[in-house]
């Protein structure tokens, strides 16, 4: 069922036939990442991006929680994107996530940070999510007045979280988010989405046991329901900041977005999905290699750039 909030993207025949390479090549990997032993591998990987024209990184602490500044030419101090990277709780550093966040801001012509939050099993939640928060206060107090916020996979999850939590506990004073954009979020760890099984021989990399002994390792007692771990379980949706949601069609996640934007949506939020056919889970990572990927970025970086645009415009 599409609804209206919802835009398909269809396939190109030149992505098509990456994709079945890529998924020849990946197939023997399918469901064995793991545990503390896939950081590297996964890191590794991201590493791979393709790197960005036209931007700089520099290692900093933010609030204090240490991170990358990514920054375009010409950026102004005073507005910024907080990005929060994936790896399933458990794996990705800022530096390895650098290239692909240095795509989104030199496409923005926006500062990126992204905060090395606490990772699983060493520290379960809510340490990651305590400290996302810890780095949306610290670029406040660097006196950055209109924010954006991304992320990616887990990051998604994280970013979804912030939102609205930042929507209970505003400050005065404080700066409310301009605009949210989230890639192949994971929005529910009871892993109900029927995706995991209508996506799960299209999905090339994740399998729902895989998923399920991931998510467990980042959750320890708590609760899959609490909003806080699960944001589709989340009750004050209106008050989202405007939020985009990029998804692969190919992937076990697909319900966890569709879902979330359907409830956002339903409560009053301006929240639309991007439904990319034929893409696999955080396709975006294939930036230069896939026509779907750069243009995923594009769209997100344009409107980034206009929700900034729009809150400086409101002061």
């Amino acid at each position: 069922m599409q609804y209206a909030s919802e835009v398909i993207h269809p396939v190109s025949p030149q992505d098509a036939s990456t994709m079945a390479l890529l998924r020849t090549r990946v197939a023997p990997m399918k469901g064995k990442l793991q545990g503390i032993s896939a950081r590297e591998p996964f890191n590794a990987l991201m590493e791979q991006v393709v790197a960005p024209a036209g931007v700089t990184f520099a290692t900093d602490t933010v609030g204090p929680v240490g991170g990358v500044w990514v920054r375009p030419a010409r950026c102004q101090a005073t507005e910024a994107i907080l990005h929060l990277h994936g790896g399933w709780f458990s794996w990705g550093t800022a530096h390895a996530f650098r290239n692909l966040v240095g795509h989104i801001a030199a496409r923005s012509g926006t500062q990126i940070f992204i905060p090395d939050y606490r990772l699983a099993p060493e520290h379960p939640f809510p340490a990651a999510l305590h400290d996302v928060q810890t780095a949306y206060r610290g670029l406040e107090m660097q006196g950055v007045r209109r924010i954006a916020v991304t992320g990616d996979s887990a990051g998604g999850n994280l970013a979804l979280v912030l939102l609205g939590l930042l929507n209970e506990r505003h400050a005065p004073g404080g700066v409310r988010p301009a605009g949210a954009v989230v890639l192949s979020p994971v929005t529910d760890l009871t892993l109900s989405g029927r995706s995991y099984q209508t996506r799960a021989d299209a999905d090339p990399y994740f399998v729902r046991a895989q998923v399920s002994t991931l998510v467990q390792a980042y959750l320890g007692d708590a609760d899959p329901q609490d909003p806080r771990a699960s944001p589709l379980f989340a009750t004050r949706l209106a008050a989202l900041p405007p939020l985009r949601v990029h998804v692969g069609d190919d992937e076990v996640l697909l319900d966890d977005s569709r879902r979330f934007v359907e409830r956002a949506v339903a409560a009053g939020a301006d929240a639309q999905l991007h439904v990319w056919l034929g893409m696999p889970h955080c396709f975006s990572n294939a930036v230069g290699k896939l026509e779907a990927a750069a243009q995923a970025l594009d769209a997100a970086a344009a409107f980034l750039g206009e929700r900034l645009a729009s809150e400086q415009a409101d002061r």
